[in-house]
């Protein structure tokens, strides 16, 4: 990349170099030829060759109007009022002017490049008209004119390069932004699908592997005394494995390009089987829902249910058979919800203010429920749907989960 500016400076600085050689060339040679056909009052020999020297000079300068714009164009500038005053010979002289008047807008910064053309062509035309004011024959200080026409027509060609460049450049950076916009939006969106796909695959595992759990401990513990109670507990193990398996392939399913055995996320409709599993694993359930004849957006039934699927989990794998309540309350904007346990059952022989918690629930003394994912994960869930959630220990003992879903989710209020 360095060396490519660096050839393409220095293939610039050729161009200018060679530009300059030839105007200097040409304003030498047009003003002798000039001469030579129509005569002039002063000739460029004159006052020691200072015609040859200005007009040099004025043609040379081009080779520094990329770098220093304005100081070119002061130096050409004051050359060209000196050529004038001195009454030498008009011709084409002032090409090397122009061309600088030119790099000085078309190089510059805009508004103060335009600036600093108008008055210095301001100040040329005064000049060259004080210059002309005893002309002959008169006709001739049409050429005046000319040059101050030629000056602005530079300065203005010069300003429209300068603007089509800048639109130009603001296009490519309006491009590269709208691509870097897109690139944050899809990263955005593969962040947030990747989450929603780890919620429910933690979900779906979590609660299944805690009926397992339970289920398989009931079976080892009356496969020779009651095997009809161990075969409910085979039976309840081979529903849950193959409900949690049915879940993982739609949660799954779009990882894959087709719909081919997709099934639809889990909603309240499901609520009556996730309590039967519950009572399997020996829980006390209670479930008070209110009816209601307008239907849940889907979004809300599915959060709805996984936060009481988690809660029951919770509760499976922290605190053991006890009662639970869940209680939907449906309003006219918001869905309650909220999700009670009473606490671990005292232990034969304990009292009620010596009974033991399990090491994990809310209200014993090992490790808090919250550090892992399921507190976090129904506080997301809400969250995302614009809803509060709280989770809190009883003054009696036992958790309460209480969330609020707004029926017409808004987003994340967090």
């Amino acid at each position: 990349m360095e060396q490519r500016a660096g050839s393409s400076n220095l293939r610039a600085v050729a161009q200018d170099v060679a530009l300059a050689l030839f105007i200097t060339v040409m304003q030498v040679q047009g003003t002798v030829a000039r001469v030579a056909a129509e005569g002039a009052p002063r000739p460029l020999s004159d006052l020691g060759n200072l015609g040859f020297a200005l007009l040099v000079l004025s043609g040379l300068v081009v080779a520094v109007r990329r770098r220093w714009p304005v100081p070119a164009f002061v130096t050409v500038a004051l050359a060209s009022l000196l050529y004038f005053s001195l009454d030498y010979p008009d011709g084409p002289g002032w090409i090397g002017l122009f061309v600088v008047l030119y790099s000085v807008t078309a190089y510059g910064d805009g508004r103060r490049s335009l600036v600093i053309a108008g008055v210095g062509t301001a100040v040329l035309a005064v000049g060259w008209l004080i210059a002309a004011a005893d002309v002959e024959p008169r006709a001739a200080i049409g050429w005046v004119f000319f040059r101050i026409g030629a000056s602005v027509m530079s300065a203005a060609l010069g300003e429209s390069v300068r603007s089509r460049r800048v639109i130009a450049a603001e296009a490519v950076e309006r491009a590269e932004l709208a691509d870097r916009t897109r690139e944050e939006e899809a990263r955005a969106r593969v962040d947030a699908e990747r989450l929603r796909i780890a919620r429910e695959v933690h979900d779906t595992v979590a609660h299944a592997i805690a009926v397992i759990n339970v289920q398989s401990g009931v079976t080892a513990h009356v496969l020779d005394k009651r095997p009809e109670v161990a075969r409910q507990a085979l039976q309840a193990i081979e529903q849950t494995s193959s409900r949690a398996l049915r879940e993982m392939r739609a949660i799954l399913g779009v990882l894959r390009d087709d719909d081919d055995g997709r099934a639809p996320y889990p909603g309240l409709g499901q609520l009556d089987e996730l309590t039967a599993k519950a009572r399997a694993a020996g829980l006390d359930i209670e479930l008070e829902e209110t009816a209601t004849e307008v239907p849940l957006p889907s979004a809300v039934g599915s959060a709805a249910y996984r936060i009481v699927q988690e809660s029951i989990t919770n509760v499976i794998r922290h605190v053991g058979p006890t009662r639970v309540t869940v209680a939907l309350s449906p309003g006219v904007d918001v869905l309650e919800i909220r999700v009670t346990d009473a606490g671990p059952r005292d232990a034969p022989g304990d009292d009620a203010a010596g009974r033991h918690l399990p090491v994990g629930h809310p209200n014993g003394a090992g490790r808090p429920a919250t550090s892992g994912r399921g507190i976090p994960g129904m506080r997301e869930r809400c969250h995302l749907l614009g809803g509060e959630f709280d989770a809190t220990p009883m003054p009696g003992g036992g958790f309460e989960v209480r969330a609020r879903l707004p029926l017409a989710p808004t987003g994340s209020r967090r």
